[in-house]
């Protein structure tokens, strides 16, 4: 089973120093048909302008994934950490028990460009973390990308659910296996370029993909493209 989830089809919010568009049902924008595809809860395209960002705020029992797009993003947070994160690096909070934290664009010039990813974890109650990430030069030449997993996998960030998020490039002609068994479900979001699963299937920037009932599919981009996917539990 595929089923779309165009890019123009989004929640979109315009807070002037915030432009978002939302996968699923986020904030004020609420679809009871987009309430998110199994563990995964929210994906929100942020762009964010310079000099601007999100005060310190609270979260708990939700596993966060930050992955920068363009642009850098300066975390600070009630544990204690801090830093700043660019392309090519992701940060992963666990809310556990609750954390506040605050997200700005450090920059006087430049605008700030990610996807924030919400996935629920499988045990409410667990104790907050925070971990900054930067891939290696070398994390896209064996094709996918393992950003987080239950076990760590791989120097993967851990996260507190039966899921696995990937994040892969292709140059245009090149093809990818998807990593999913037929019992699981699959989630494709699509950042730059064209992606084609079959031959009537044809994802573009912004693009969603909810997939049930596949497994071991082929990803080929027809242009050069950046994507992730979510191999994920069943409902």
């Amino acid at each position: 089973m595929w089923q779309l989830r165009p890019a123009a089809a989004r929640g979109f919010a315009d807070h002037g120093w915030l432009q978002a568009r939302h996968s699923f049902s986020f904030a004020d924008y609420h679809d009871p048909e987009e309430m998110g595809w199994g563990a995964l809860r929210v994906i929100n395209e942020d762009r964010i302008a310079p000099g601007q960002g999100f005060g310190m705020h609270g979260h708990r029992d939700m596993e966060i994934l930050t992955w920068i797009i363009a642009g850098e993003l300066q975390h600070r947070d009630s544990l204690g950490h801090g830093g700043v994160i660019r392309p090519g690096e992701y940060q992963r909070m666990s809310a556990g028990r609750g954390i506040l934290h605050s997200e700005f664009n450090p920059s006087s010039v430049a605008e700030t460009h990610l996807l924030q990813i919400w996935i629920e974890p499988a045990q409410r109650g667990l104790p907050a973390s925070y971990e900054q990430r930067v891939l290696p030069s070398t994390a896209f030449d064996a094709g996918w990308c393992l950003l987080a997993s239950p076990d760590a996998e791989a120097g993967s960030a851990r996260i507190q659910q039966d899921a696995r998020v990937y994040a892969a490039r292709l140059a245009a002609g090149e093809t990818l296996t998807a990593p999913l068994t037929r019992e699981r479900l699959g989630y494709l979001q699509v950042i730059h370029g064209q992606l084609q699963i079959t031959p009537e299937i044809i994802l573009h920037a912004g693009d969603g993909l909810k997939i049930a009932d596949e497994s071991a599919f082929r990803i080929r981009a027809t242009e050069a493209a950046e994507f992730l996917f979510f191999d994920l539990p069943p409902a």
